[in-house]
């Protein structure tokens, strides 16, 4: 016979521990099932900014990712040529500070959390197809390995590849669950029959393949390619500051987090990936150089660990609600890494559906209503974001004209404050991308950048034509 419970989640991850954790304590019985075992590792760059630090804060799972020990990031850093701005954040529900946890121990402790709700969550089971009734999610099957051993998790997502994972768990600042029942049923399948079916396992998501969703409403290429590794950093003047500098076309970033040690992320424009075919470690190596403020803010650290890759991570939106089921996370919404949303909207919007579902979990027409309200606010919120997210994305000859802009955003008294408003969520992004900043920012990279005018001249052409499709896309996007 099938199991029963109101809710079942594929994937207990950020989006599917935090919903499991929400709905668990409205008293409603939820089973999460995800083919990892915790603590494990997945790709991913883990930067929370001020907002996202306060999204943790109201899943009420910031106590225990606190224990980890990543250091709070007081301070923002951004550089280039001839330009340095230092400032902090605009608290969030009394917040102001990001931080970056790895993501074994983040998301070890988000399990936690969820367990100590009262939901199941099952490690080294996975979702292999959905039940459905009269056109509705009523269930899922699922497999398990012999005596409950894990399935390996993949070992990346749309191109993305580890060479070496970077290593160390952390502490979780909780006690490790058995893992639900997760050997109790030995090798095979068995079925869970739910009043709500959510997916929340990723990019790839083979939920949304399911559920007849795998296609995206929107989607947009990436421009940049995420390279990165962790490097052993005694640099206690750097320890409360996540840095960025961008140097021509060359993005890198240093952000302190548990352990002792710092994020080193690479975005070179896709061009330069066959560049790193081969000898991923050298390239790395070397592309750190044609940044001079990172490498100099590497002197004396020590990379500690093998290069992680991602080379493929179009964003999109897909359709994430229907009959009796839902897409959270990754597995309904992505945005390219750039602009490090990913946690904080995984985290944010695995909550709200829980509230909004749990109340009408009982009621399948109500139930139905309330997932599909919850997608359009989703939509609504993120929306413009995507969108800034994607001009930043860009790799090719924009690039000059982005540090122009950053220079002028961030110049003068807190200007790093306002654009740290925008990577909170507290301030649209449209203000920063208004017309004639843009404008202003062109002209400064044509006068600068003399050998590159047609190049650069054309991409600000690519770009405004692209801005002013948005309010269109955005239109189209929202759902009615």
């Amino acid at each position: 016979m099938a199991e029963q419970a109101d809710v079942v989640i594929a994937g207990a991850r950020c989006a599917g521990a935090v919903a499991a954790a929400t709905l668990a304590r409205q008293g409603l019985r939820v089973i999460a099932v995800d083919p990892a075992r915790f603590p494990s590792t997945t790709v991913s760059t883990h930067l929370l900014f001020a907002g996202g630090v306060a999204e943790l804060a109201r899943a009420g799972v910031l106590d225990r990712v606190e224990k980890i020990g990543a250091p709070r990031l007081s301070r923002a850093f951004i550089g280039g040529p001839g330009h340095s701005a230092t400032g902090g954040y605009t608290p969030v529900d009394g917040l102001d500070y990001g931080m970056c946890v790895r993501r074994a121990p983040l998301d070890a402790a988000l399990v936690d959390t969820a367990r100590e709700a009262g939901a199941d969550v099952r490690e080294g089971h996975r979702v292999t197809g959905v039940i459905w009734e009269n056109g509705r999610a009523v269930g899922v099957r699922v497999r398990t390995r012999d005596g409950g051993e894990a399935e390996d998790p993949p070992s990346g997502q749309d191109g993305s590849s580890a060479s070496g994972g970077p290593g160390g768990s952390g502490a979780s600042g909780g006690s490790r669950g058995s893992g639900g029942s997760e050997g109790s049923r030995g090798s095979g399948e068995y079925e869970i029959r739910a009043r709500l079916v959510i997916g929340a396992d990723g990019r790839r998501s083979t939920m949304a393949r399911l559920l007849g969703a795998e296609q995206p409403r929107v989607t947009h290429p990436n421009g940049r390619a995420c390279y990165y590794a962790y490097y052993e950093d005694p640099r206690e003047e750097w320890r409360g500051t996540a840095a960025m500098w961008l140097t021509g076309r060359e993005l890198g970033n240093a952000f302190p987090c548990d352990g002792g040690l710092s994020l080193v992320l690479l975005m070179p424009p896709v061009e330069r990936v066959p560049d790193f075919r081969g000898n991923m470690e050298a390239e790395f190596e070397r592309t750190v150089t044609l940044v001079p403020g990172l490498a100099e803010r590497l002197s004396g650290c020590t990379r500690a660990t093998k290069v992680v890759s991602s080379t493929t991570h179009p964003s999109y939106f897909r359709r994430s609600s229907g009959p009796g089921w839902a897409l959270i996370g990754d597995a309904g919404h992505f945005k390219d890494p750039v602009t490090a949303q990913g946690i904080r909207d995984a985290i944010r919007f695995a909550r709200l559906l829980g509230e909004r579902a749990g109340g009408v979990i009982h009621d399948p027409a109500a139930l139905d209503q309330a997932v599909r309200a919850w997608e359009r606010r989703r939509d609504a919120e993120c929306v413009h974001t995507y969108h800034w997210t994607n001009l930043l994305g860009r790799g090719d000859a924009l690039a000059p004209v982005q540090f122009e802009l950053l220079r002028v955003l961030t110049g003068g008294p807190g200007g790093v404050r306002r654009v740290l408003d925008v990577y909170s969520r507290l301030r649209d992004p449209r203000e920063t991308l208004a017309l004639p900043g843009l404008l202003r920012a062109t002209v400064r990279a044509l006068a600068h950048g003399a050998g590159e005018r047609p190049a650069i001249l054309r991409s600000a052409t690519e770009a405004l034509r692209e801005l002013a499709g948005n309010r269109r896309e955005a239109r189209r996007l929202i759902l009615p």
